[in-house]
């Protein structure tokens, strides 16, 4: 469980980072004030360039994979022997498929974007582009986990090169096959008294005859059809069947592996058609009918695989032109005295020390069979460090150039806890309490002289309006009189309001001058509105900064193009 929180985890933080590489690369300064085209081309740039991040980073995990197809056979069958070839490219799939998705979600929003035409309707389309592009990396959620999985597991293969001359071992859990190539080759595999102790492939090198040499140790096999065969066995299965070499089949005399000869012959018999075409050699292990010293020193699987190799390119087209090149220096002894290589003596000494005294070092993969299910890849234990006790320590968040954790007190949790616990008790004592009735007898006196004073005020503001120098104010609507009630008055005092001919110019004049008024004023509003409008815009205009490479700082009069021909006298244009 603590593996898949620590892989959501990092696919969280993968987003994240996407997030706040697109708020960082991207302009970030939009006003209301601009024009529509230019604030849809702002949040078009954010959702393509986080299209385009979320693209390369998976198109670039489909391309660090190996693809089965264009890989040896050998690693291909071996890969479906560990991964399941079907479920490994079903979850590549799945990747390609959100890759696409993402991209089509990002070129519809654009395409709907064109039509945005404010600046919230740009925003909100920009927001549902980058929510849904989220979305659909989260629901990878699974086969990202699988694939890294696998990446974890294909770092820790060892690498067999399927051209090279090879030395194969194979047949039953535990005759010996490990301790073999421990002794022929620098190899360390691990060596117990029990069946199936090698549960993956083992890889050693030796030199012979002046050539290096590749020798595979393969897990045990057991005589049962090939459909009954776990994953431990087929992958021994998987090297016979794909790699060019001699194969050493290991058999226990003893028969202290707990199989008899009679079933190591049956194995023998049953995985026969894997050694077609193959130089091959049966290895009695756990024998004392002969001692170490009349053994001989020849080494057999290696001659015989040479001499397979070479029949086998000689009876090829190509041999003709390349056997004039093809030359093999062997040393010559220039006299009969014995030169045996000579070790320090200091060397010797630590050499015994160490394969005494010194403890076998953990290797990852042996933590990782120790611990099964609850086994997690810690890097940061290798981190060298001067202080060893810093290794476990958070990496700090910096933001905008500074560490968050400078901001954080670290009793603020604690010091919440006694302010709410003060709270509690002034609530308890009644601190807090307004209810009028619990209120002494002081207290409701001062309520009464505060309203007995706002009175007061009220009072004399009145008077000092009507105390005004300029008379009492009138108000607006008073000066709305009705046309008809003031042509009777003035009918009455002898001015006749209803000549057509004074009625018509008076109206005409009366339109005339505040029409003319109407479009002075109006023509002075625009011009000062422009005018505003440009002055605000300057300072926005330039900090509207398309990226970080487009910072240019503006030069208002260039004297270059205004000065003229240059005279004589400074060149000091600052």
């Amino acid at each position: 469980m603590e593996y898949l929180h620590y892989l959501q985890v990092q696919l969280i933080e993968f987003i994240d980072i996407t997030l706040s590489k697109t708020q960082r690369k991207t302009p970030t300064v939009i006003h209301k004030h601009y024009q529509i085209h230019r604030i849809r081309h702002f949040y078009m740039r954010k959702v393509k360039f986080t299209q385009q991040n979320y693209h390369d980073r998976l198109t670039q995990i489909l391309t660090d994979f190996p693809k089965l197809d264009d890989i040896h056979p050998f690693y291909a069958d071996l890969m479906n022997v560990l991964y399941d070839k079907d479920h490994y490219k079903l979850a590549l799939g799945q990747i390609n498929i959100a890759k696409n998705l993402i991209d089509n979600v990002a070129k519809d929003y654009v395409r709907l974007m064109k039509y945005g035409d404010s600046l919230y309707r740009c925003k909100q389309l920009k927001r549902a582009a980058l929510g849904r592009m989220c979305t659909i990396l989260k629901r990878q959620k699974s086969s990202l986990e699988y694939l890294e999985q696998v990446r974890q597991h294909l770092s820790r293969l060892p690498t067999i090169d399927p051209n090279t001359r090879t030395l194969l071992l194979c047949g039953y859990p535990n005759v010996g096959k490990s301790s073999f190539i421990n002794k022929v080759t620098r190899a360390d595999v691990d060596v117990q008294p029990y069946a199936f102790t090698t549960k993956s492939l083992f890889v050693g090198h030796m030199d012979y005859r002046y050539l290096r040499w590749q020798v595979v140790d393969t897990p045990g096999i057991l005589d049962h059809p090939l459909e009954e065969r776990n994953t431990i066995e087929m992958q021994a299965i998987t090297a016979l069947a794909h790699l060019r070499a001699a194969v050493l089949y290991v058999m226990d005399v003893s028969e202290q592996c707990g199989h008899t000869l009679q079933e190591q012959l049956e194995l023998f018999n049953n995985i026969r058609p894997l050694f077609a075409n193959k130089p091959l050699i049966i290895v009695a292990n756990k024998c004392d009918v002969k001692k170490i010293n009349e053994l001989s020193e020849e080494n057999q699987a290696c001659d015989r695989l040479l001499a397979h190799r070479v029949d086998t390119k000689m009876k090829g087209k190509k041999v003709h032109d390349v056997l004039n090149r093809l030359h093999l220096a062997m040393p010559s002894k220039r006299d009969e005295k014995e030169r045996p290589p000579f070790i320090p003596e200091g060397a010797l000494m630590r050499k015994k020390a160490m394969e005494v005294d010194a403890p076998k070092r953990k290797l990852e993969r042996d933590l990782e069979m120790e611990l099964g299910d609850d086994y997690i890849l810690d890097l940061q234990k290798y981190w060298d460090l001067m202080n060893e006790d810093e290794k476990q320590d958070k990496i700090p968040e910096v933001w905008e150039g500074h560490n968050i954790a400078d901001y954080i007190d670290p009793d603020i949790m604690k010091k919440l806890e006694d302010l709410e616990k003060e709270e509690e008790l002034k609530e308890r004592a009644g601190e807090y309490d307004s209810d009028e009735e619990s209120e002494d007898e002081e207290m409701q006196e001062i309520r009464t002289l505060a309203k007995q004073i706002r009175e007061k005020k009220h009072l004399m503001v009145m008077e000092s309006k009507e105390k005004d120098v300029h008379g009492p104010r009138m108000p607006r609507t008073a000066n709305k009189v009705e046309r008809k009630k003031l042509e009777k008055e003035m009918g009455n005092l002898g001015l006749d309001m209803n000549d057509k001919d004074d009625s018509h110019y008076a109206q005409q004049a009366r339109r005339s001058r505040s029409v003319a008024k109407k479009r002075k004023r109006e023509a002075s509003m625009v011009k000062k509105a422009k005018k505003m409008m440009k002055n605000s815009q300057k300072g926005m205009n330039r900090q509207g900064k398309k990226g970080e490479s487009d910072r240019h700082v503006f030069d208002l009069k260039p004297k270059h193009l205004l000065a003229g021909k240059r005279k004589s006298g400074t060149t000091d244009r600052r």
